[in-house]
């Protein structure tokens, strides 16, 4: 499949540069798939269009502040991005700049930390030892030292008065401090609120968290003209005992995920046989496995009912899974899709992480 199907032009102006005013006044386009229409509200409202006894399958990963910077010894800066812990605490696969220079000599921050790259990997990764003069771990030091990972199309200048509202904003109401494991927010969940979570609660809703660890891949753009070569990342989840039996019972109401993180989660774990479910069954009774689901059209959805999502970049494996939920089994979503988009830039909708959010019926 041509992965020119997936891309559309946006105005960078549509590229959100910071969050609504508060979190859940961003606005939310609503579409129902059984009418094929389309409606404009703002997400404070998302309980007016679903049923009352709707269950909420969102992704509890916190974000870590995984955007360090150290020194050579030369003295030349360099920027740490942490991405997950290889052989034990103290060493990680990370992303490097410059990274060539940093092959010789390693860096750090005075009075903190000194770290040695031990492996150059592939994509650009680094194996980096880090030797921290605190009794504190890495992920620690990244809490006390660092800045929200966020992503190349949010400007910010180095000393940028935003990054304390990023550290609050760039985080969901409900992400788990114990869960640190996340290089980029699940932003579909960013639009919720305690209010409006109590509100969807007190009227009948359930909500389930799941744990998947986005990582930078998501950022990856589909660089091959056939999608279906295109290698898609792997990420860590954990979905506990009773967020499974949730899934698989018919009881209840409409399964909503919040975001493609829990799409991906959830339909990971759907797909695989009871023999896989349970080969990958901790012994506290939690699935613990790696999704590397690709998700395209005309694929089907064995776990979903209703998806919150955001506005996706191109040619990205997101706009696939999104293309594919408008018409399961099927590849009319792709243009949908395009048409979808446009009227959102008509309308002038906020793209991408801080922007806005759209509910599929």
């Amino acid at each position: 499949m041509d992965a020119a199907l997936f891309d559309y032009h946006l105005p960078r102006k549509c590229i959100a540069q910071e969050p609504a005013s508060t979190r859940d006044a961003s606005r939310l386009m609503v579409v129902d798939r059984n009418n094929h229409s389309v409606k404009h509200t703002y997400f404070a409202k998302i309980g007016q269009y679903l049923p009352s006894n709707a269950r909420f399958y969102r992704n509890n990963a916190a974000v870590l502040k995984a955007r360090i910077y150290g020194y050579r010894s030369s003295g030349g800066k360099v920027e740490c991005l942490l991405l997950q812990p290889a052989e034990d605490a103290l060493t990680w696969w990370c992303l490097l700049r410059p990274g060539k220079k940093v092959t010789q000599g390693g860096f750090g921050l005075e009075d903190e930390f000194s770290a040695d790259v031990i492996e150059v990997g592939n994509n650009g990764r680094y194996r980096v030892r880090f030797h921290l003069l605190r009794k504190e771990s890495v992920t620690d030091l990244a809490e006390r030292l660092g800045i929200m990972p966020l992503p190349p199309y949010i400007s910010r200048t180095e000393n940028d008065p935003r990054y304390a509202q990023d550290a609050v904003r760039y985080q969901t109401v409900y992400a788990d401090p114990g869960k640190r494991v996340a290089v980029a927010a699940p932003t579909a969940g960013l639009h919720f609120t305690d209010t409006l979570i109590d509100e969807l609660k007190n009227n009948g809703a359930h909500f389930y968290d799941l744990t998947l660890q986005v990582g930078i891949g998501t950022f990856h753009p589909i660089l091959v003209d056939d999608i279906t070569q295109h290698a898609i990342h792997h990420e860590s989840y954990e979905i506990p005992r009773a967020v499974h039996d949730s899934l698989m019972t018919g009881k209840g109401g409409p399964r909503v995920a919040v975001g493609t993180t829990s799409v991906r989660s959830i339909e990971d774990i759907m797909h695989r046989s009871t023999e896989q479910v349970e080969a990958c069954r901790s012994p506290s009774g939690s699935i613990q496995a790696d999704a590397d689901i690709f998700i395209y059209p005309p694929a089907t959805f064995a776990g979903v009912d209703h998806l919150i999502t955001n506005f996706h970049l191109p040619k990205s494996t997101l706009l696939c899974l999104v293309s594919a939920f408008l018409t399961p089994g099927s590849k009319a979503g792709i243009d949908w899709l395009k048409q979808l988009y446009a009227e959102a830039i008509e309308q002038q909708y906020r793209f991408y992480s801080y922007g806005d959010a759209m509910l599929i019926l």
